[in-house]
């Protein structure tokens, strides 16, 4: 198999090789270099030196490689009839390339924010511009001489607080503007704050508000109840409001409006953009200018890792074949895709709306799930296809899928390991693993506490960090080594673990509300109208639980496999919020209680902590067991073991054990 792969790869290299040289990055444009972190050394690797600027590059429409991306051939053109990009980088890198690894981490930007620092370092903070230690951490990813790279692929991620973008290039028909009916759909208060304005994703082409339609419905399954014209206006072509003025939105409330809209970007150049950055920094000494290559010499690997909206990049960059260079070169050897589900990005499409991400209450019917699903091959009896997430074409990166249980209620991450009707399980191929931090919630991280929020029950603080760290380390072995990372660790039908929504044994919580249903999706047929053909619907399965609520399968830290409480990845909405909907991407937390008297005094089914583990000792011993077992399986580094014991044998533990 293996030979088979480096074949079809060199006839790649020898068919590509042939074709006229296309896209190219062909200018590093360097704006700063300045110490990080005062000059402090990260193990072995030494001191770190921020880098920021810019990089320019060229498209060539008629590239094979570039065809993919919708509207190319409707942009501007330079006189060697190119389209030209320019868009942000940064890069962390050691100021001794050689006690370096020599390996580019690509931290895939979400909405023009870094998120690599604040998944593996446990940082507090999103920073985009990183400068003292607290901003990246407990510091890993440096101390394992990682070049951390990060880059604008879109024109709409806001700048502020030093966001990554890039600069917009304009479709046109001729020179003549696009304009098309589309939709937005417009949300105040569930991702962000409550607004009394709306931003319209594109420019309005009229202010003549006969052109347009505003709608209005409570839940995602409710008729749209118009608004007249008289309960709205156009602030300016980016931007409306409701009427009589100082009215505001219901929280929750999902507003849609039709209009015809003008300008789209040329959004998938984002996807070669980042596509040629990389490969240069892989590959080339200088731009065609001169310029040094700001990773340094003698890069050797290069991985990447993305969160939610950035893991569905990367899932888009692979099955779109951005993966491959223009000169027959590979550009990531390894890849995490985290919490993305089965989702790509609602990116190279024209008049595409990137920021959106779609789950049961919010952006439901926008484009974002679609077949493939999985990195196996199989069959879709809905569209009639067969087909895989990889190309199979000697390109592919070493893959790892990582989700958290909200990922099978909200993003149906089951598809990801089942036949597209849940019917029977497929396995990974050889160069792919998939991995559930069980009972885990989509943004849980170390310092979250347990609160509701805008949701009925208090939300999920357990992290995935610790796992998502060793998996880091084992990703690094399997692409410089060849040493295979741990198995996949998925809930299954075979076993039982994987399950409808209704077979889930959950416990009877007092004062816990309970999910009874997650996000379905059929094919969407138009996301203008917005029709999805829901007579022959796609099958998401869920995992199931224990007594306690915990859930079963996947990898489960000390904190799930030794708990002090029930964690899921589902919760619902509270007034004034839609009540009865799936709570966007928040899990539920329900401690246990510490006595026996307290538990009976409660009704509660689930045992106290008094008769789990007797006292705070007994429960330190089981944590230091699971810790020994992890470790074991490379689904814990050692040191973040050394962290769970010593929680477990805190002050602050031993509150939890007060009678």
């Amino acid at each position: 198999m293996k030979g088979n792969i480096l074949t079809r790869a060199a006839l790649c290299v020898l068919i590509l090789g042939a074709a006229p040289a296309g896209a190219r990055l062909t200018e590093i444009n360097i704006t700063a270099v300045e110490p990080f972190a005062d000059g402090a050394a990260f193990g072995n690797t030494g001191v770190y030196e921020r880098v920021k600027g810019t990089f320019k590059g060229e498209l060539n429409p008629a590239d094979p490689r570039n065809r993919v991306i919708v509207n190319l051939d409707k942009a501007p053109r330079n006189a060697a009839g190119r389209v030209e990009y320019e868009a942000d980088f940064f890069i962390l890198r050691p100021v001794d390339a050689a006690r370096g690894s020599r390996k580019i981490l690509y931290d895939v930007t979400n909405r023009g924010r870094q998120y690599v620092h604040w998944m593996f370092g446990d940082s507090r903070t999103v920073r985009n511009d990183p400068r003292a230690p607290e901003d990246i951490g407990n510091g890993l990813i440096l101390r394992r001489g990682y070049v951390v790279v990060a880059n604008g692929w879109d024109p709409d991620a806001p700048r502020t607080n030093d966001g990554l973008a890039m600069k917009p290039v304009i479709a046109t028909n001729g020179g003549a503007p696009i304009v098309r009916v589309i939709r937005d759909e417009l949300q105040s208060g569930t991702r962000g704050a409550q607004r009394e304005t709306f931003r319209l994703t594109h420019e309005a082409a009229t202010l003549d508000q006969k052109q347009a339609k505003l709608s209005v419905r409570r839940n995602e399954a409710d008729p749209r109840k118009e608004i007249p014209a008289s309960g709205w206006a156009y602030l300016n072509a980016r931007e409306i409001r409701l009427l009589p003025q100082g009215t505001k939105p219901e929280p929750g409330s999902i507003h849609e409006f039709h209009y015809p809209a003008t300008n789209p970007r040329v959004l998938g150049i984002g996807l070669a953009a980042t596509r040629d950055l990389l490969s240069f920094l892989r590959y080339e000494g200088a731009d065609a200018k001169g310029n040094a290559n700001p990773a340094g010499a003698a890069i050797q690997y290069a991985m990447a890792f993305g969160r939610s909206q950035s893991g569905r990049y990367l899932r888009d960059h692979v099955a779109q074949g951005f993966n491959q260079d223009e000169s027959g070169r590979r550009v990531l050897d390894g890849v995490i895709a985290h919490t993305a589900g089965v989702g790509g990005v609602f990116l190279n499409t024209e008049f595409g709306q990137p920021a959106r991400t779609n789950t049961q209450h919010e952006d439901h019917t926008f484009p974002e799930n679609a077949f493939p699903f999985s990195t196996a091959r199989v069959s879709d009896p809905v569209t009639g296809r067969t087909g895989s997430l990889l190309r199979n074409d000697g390109f592919d990166p070493l893959w790892m899928e990582t989700n958290t249980s909200t990922e099978y209620w909200q993003k149906g991450a089951s598809l990801l390991v089942t036949d597209p009707l849940g019917t029977r399980d497929v396995g990974h191929p050889a160069g792919a693993r998939g991995y559930l931090f069980a009972s885990t919630q989509h943004g849980g991280q170390a310092w979250m506490r347990s609160t509701p929020g805008n949701c009925v029950n208090n939300r999920n603080p357990h992290s995935p960090t610790p796992a998502l760290r060793a998996l880091l380390v084992a990703l690094d072995e399997w692409v410089s080594e060849g040493k295979a990372p741990p198995a996949s660790r998925t809930p299954r039908l075979q076993d039982g673990t994987l399950v409808a929504p209704g077979a889930v044994k959950f416990p009877g919580i007092p004062g816990i509300v309970v999910a009874r249903r997650i996000s379905e999706f059929g094919v969407l047929k138009d996301w203008v109208k917005p029709e999805m053909h829901m007579t022959k619907p796609y099958r998401p399965l869920v995992t199931q639980t224990d007594a306690d609520g915990n859930e079963i399968a996947g990898i489960r830290l000390p904190d799930i496999a030794v708990p002090l409480g029930t964690h899921t990845g589902w919760n619902l909405y509270q007034a004034p919020f839609p009540e009865g909907e799936l709570c966007d991407r928040d899990g539920t937390y329900a401690p246990f209680a510490t006595t026996r008297a307290e538990r009976e005094a409660k009704n509660d089914p689930r045992p106290s902590l008094e008769e789990r583990y007797g006292d705070q000792a007994g429960y330190a011993r089981q944590v230091e067991e699971a810790v020994k077992r992890l470790v074991a399986e490379r689904l814990l580094l050692a040191e973040d073991g050394e962290l769970f014991i010593a929680k477990a044998m805190s002050e602050e533990t031993a509150k939890r054990f007060a009678r």
